[in-house]
């Protein structure tokens, strides 16, 4: 798969984790692993890219005597799944032409 499109998809999967409540990255990895399979340092440079652009933001709290990055999706993390859903009915055609011209 293309880089920048796999890293677009996975940077969507984040965002669509965290969107229902603040969370922590062991939580991440397995509310999505039914879907994908994502190492730990995947989704540290994800998070991190993400927090940089302002679509989330990371508060540090303790939990059981530990330090516990929580990521909360901002409004622009929200505004991007949106822009996400709205595109997808053209991801989908794209798909379904390549599909097609594949069984010719």
């Amino acid at each position: 798969m293309d880089a920048q499109l796999k890293r677009g998809l996975l940077d969507v999967c984040v965002l669509a984790a965290i969107k229902k409540e603040d969370t922590y990255g062991y939580q991440i990895i397995k509310d999505m692993k039914p879907y994908l399979e994502m190492s730990e340092s995947t989704l540290y440079t994800i998070v991190k890219r993400l927090e940089t652009s302002g679509m989330l933001t990371v508060k540090t709290m303790e939990f059981d005597g530990r330090l516990r990055k929580y990521y909360h999706i901002t409004s622009k993390g929200i505004k991007r799944l949106e822009e996400f859903r709205s595109e997808w009915d053209s991801i989908m055609n794209i798909y379904q032409f390549i599909v097609r011209e594949g069984k010719k």
